[in-house]
């Protein structure tokens, strides 16, 4: 197949996040509250060294994508940045948060909820605003097993839900584009 392009008029591929101007790695099973110590050991989970994002990204096989938009969105983020995943070889689950009528997403069926997927996940994949993160805390922290890492694409930080997930010994990363460090490995 023809190698993957960005849709015009994003030919440089920094157009990753959510942007609202107008409005190894080891897989986790512990429980949520196993891990809320009162130190700060959780903080080790935040992940800002390049050398540790590369590493979550070159283990990464499975990625279920919160907010991924259907095909007739082709041209924005959401699509394109779980499809250039999926045309190098990971398996992406959809899990859209909008788009009630699509049943199938990158010829993938639609998954509702993450705590429904079944199976291990490597990457949590959030294109969500950042005020709507909080609200799928639960859904993530109630996943078994649990993810190996929650990345919130470029744009997109909420620091209160960062520390429940290193808490619960959850890798996290936060404003970065997982397509950009997907194509910087090479």
């Amino acid at each position: 197949s023809p190698p993957f392009r960005l849709p015009a008029p994003y030919g440089y591929v920094a157009f990753c996040g959510w942007f609202d101007f107008s409005l190894g790695m080891v897989p986790t099973t512990r429980s949520a509250s196993a891990s809320l110590s009162g130190d700060g050991a959780w903080r080790a989970k935040l992940l800002t060294a390049q050398e540790d994002i590369r590493r979550v990204v070159r283990s990464a096989r499975r990625v279920a994508v919160v907010g991924i938009k259907p095909e007739s969105k082709s041209d924005q983020p959401a699509h394109y940045v779980p499809s250039y995943l999926a045309s190098v070889g990971l398996e992406v689950v959809p899990v859209p948060t909008y788009y009630p009528d699509v049943t199938e997403i990158l010829n993938q069926k639609v998954v509702r909820s993450v705590s429904a997927i079944d199976g291990e996940v490597d990457i949590v994949n959030l294109f969500r605003k950042a005020s709507d993160v909080s609200g799928h805390v639960d859904d993530i922290l109630s996943m078994n097993p649990l993810p190996k890492c929650v990345w919130m694409q470029s744009g997109i930080s909420k620091h209160e839900a960062a520390e429940q997930f290193a808490k619960a010994g959850i890798q996290v990363v936060q404003d970065r584009c997982l397509l950009v460090d997907y194509q910087n490995l090479s």
